[in-house]
């Protein structure tokens, strides 16, 4: 079904009038795309409003204009619909995506990923794309008819293939899962409904992925740049962001520091979304795709960085892996926050009652395993704010997260 107001799409874009369905059938809306309809339920998901009290590299109540897993994710939509846009990809796909794409992350960003994947370690680990899965299938309980959102086949296929196959065309998983396994909570899924992991998802979702990658970049060094971890003339060291800034110093001399930033992350995020659209336009060319059946059958993502920014993007994740994500008051407030996930994780486990009903419902002969996993979706689901007071109500002293008086600004995992 067609709807008025319908941008342009591409021949190998993906169609919400030949989408694959929901798993729950449904009667079609008669003013919104199937694409449409997701976004929409993602955008009114109890998951997204707690991205806002969710940390992306600062902890929110240190300042306001440090981002946070919301303002992330706004930026996200907007260059992964610019994607779309000048590609002739479905938008509202593209968007549904990038607004979920965060979904599942912990609180207190990587740090709160991390330490549940280590207390997970014997009951299947804990990946935060998995997570998100999770909670658009099952853990949202919003609708009378099921669990979860009941998306569209595309949208749960672009978030769980977002970054490319999970296996390999003979059926092993591919490298990035190989020494861990592909998490049990999207097998069990795709055993329900085949996800076709083993072919690239579709072009929106790759427009996201490179969408993230971007926002990341840009917004990482801005937010860096503003907490005083490293000064610009510490960017000569990465040759694309060093060129940037002279072409700054070239047309603006004598700008002030606060406009070069943000000059900086705005000409980062261009550079990016242009090169996208030119390369990915060079391979869509040479495909000759009739379809989005063939993006999915490529042999490798149609919608690229060139190789030149892939090391550009490449560069500028090993500076801010080593400036900003290592710093070492960073890494002292990561060992605090992953105390506090530790501490919780212990006193449910050991005492599911201390969860609330909801929570502990049906837990009452389970075993470990089941345990834990609830105890895992209780804990990744919480705010930061939520877990200090959690934490605060269960133990008679919480880890200080704050920075030393020295410090400059609060951040507290690499996003």
């Amino acid at each position: 079904m067609r709807h008025r107001g319908e941008r342009w799409r591409a021949r190998y874009a993906t169609d919400p009038a030949a989408t694959r369905g929901r798993l729950i059938p449904e009667a079609i809306s008669p003013t919104r795309s199937h694409f449409q309809r997701d976004r929409d339920r993602i955008i009114h998901s109890a998951a997204f409003r707690r991205l806002k009290h969710k940390t992306q590299v600062f902890v929110h109540h240190e300042g306001d204009h440090y981002r946070t897993r919301l303002t992330h994710t706004l930026e996200v939509s907007q260059i992964a619909r610019a994607l779309a846009r000048a590609l002739g990809l479905d938008e509202d796909l593209a968007e549904a995506l990038a607004l979920s794409h965060d979904l599942g992350h912990t609180c207190f960003g990587h740090t709160g990923e991390d330490a549940l994947d280590a207390l997970m370690a014997a009951h299947g680990g804990f990946d935060h794309n998995a997570q998100a899965l999770r909670i658009v299938t099952r853990l949202e309980r919003r609708y009378a008819g099921f669990d979860g959102l009941n998306l569209a086949w595309e949208t749960l296929e672009g978030l769980v293939k977002h970054n490319g196959p999970l296996l390999t065309k003979e059926g092993d998983p591919t490298p990035r899962w190989a020494a861990r396994g592909i998490p049990a909570a999207i097998l069990e899924y795709n055993a329900q409904n085949d996800l076709d992991l083993a072919r690239f998802a579709g072009p929106e979702a790759q427009a996201a992925a490179l969408a993230d990658d971007i926002a990341y970049d840009s917004h990482d060094l801005d937010d860096g740049l503003r907490a005083g971890l490293f000064e610009l003339s510490d960017l000569d060291g990465v040759p694309f962001l060093r060129d940037i800034l002279d072409e700054i110093d070239a047309l603006h001399p004598n700008l002030e520091e606060s406009r070069k930033i943000h000059e900086l992350a705005r000409r980062v995020i261009t550079r990016f979304v242009e090169d996208v659209i030119a390369e990915s336009t060079r391979r869509i060319e040479a495909l000759a795709p009739a379809s989005v059946a063939d993006i999915r059958a490529a042999d490798e993502a149609v919608v690229s960085f060139s190789p030149a920014l892939e090391e550009a993007d490449a560069a500028i994740k090993r500076f801010l892996y080593a400036r900003m994500y290592r710093h070492p008051s960073v890494l002292a407030v990561r060992a605090q926050a992953d105390i506090i996930v530790a501490d919780l994780f212990d006193a449910f486990s050991t005492n599911p009652a201390r969860m609330p009903e909801e929570w502990r419902a049906g837990l009452e002969a389970a075993g470990e395993g089941r345990i834990a996993r609830r105890v895992a979706d209780y804990i990744a689901g919480m705010t930061d704010t939520y877990a200090v007071l959690a934490h605060k109500r269960l133990f008679p002293t919480t880890p200080d997260l704050h920075w030393s008086p020295e410090s400059r600004g609060l951040p507290l995992a690499e996003g």
